[in-house]
């Protein structure tokens, strides 16, 4: 079951997945108060989180979206993304971006997003930015 969640609900699965050996403060982001927080439960188990951010321009991005690796490669994170990508359009973006991992590319694809620009780097990790039209 996927439900809006709070900022806070999403810290613990965003430090364990993403970035499990910096702080838990590393997870947050600046504007989590202003985000959509979606959360996917499975038997009452948070198993995958994702944040949504809509600017003033009604270009919308998505950040820290973990899932936990016991319930990867099980379209949990699949249906998380269509949501999310459902509830950018209900507020009214036109467009949605996300800083990828550059690993996670082939899966954004699969959802009509395209790489743009170049690839860079967040600590040894490379990324790509990826965009779509919604």
């Amino acid at each position: 079951m996927i439900q809006k969640i709070s900022p806070a609900q999403t810290y613990p699965l965003r430090h364990q997945v993403l970035w499990p050996d910096k702080p838990i403060g590393f997870v947050k982001v600046p504007d989590d108060e202003q985000g959509i927080h979606l959360g996917y439960f499975l038997d009452n188990q948070l198993v995958s989180v994702i944040s949504l951010f809509v600017d003033e321009h009604q270009i919308a991005r998505f950040r820290k979206f973990s899932t936990h690796p016991d319930f990867q490669r099980k379209g949990i994170g699949s249906q998380l993304l269509k949501a999310t990508f459902e509830q950018a359009k209900s507020a009214g973006a036109s467009a949605l971006w996300c800083d990828a991992r550059l690993d996670a590319q082939p899966f954004y694809e699969r959802f009509g997003m395209k790489p743009e620009g170049e690839i860079f780097h967040k600590g040894e990790i490379s990324y790509i930015k990826m965009s779509t039209i919604l």
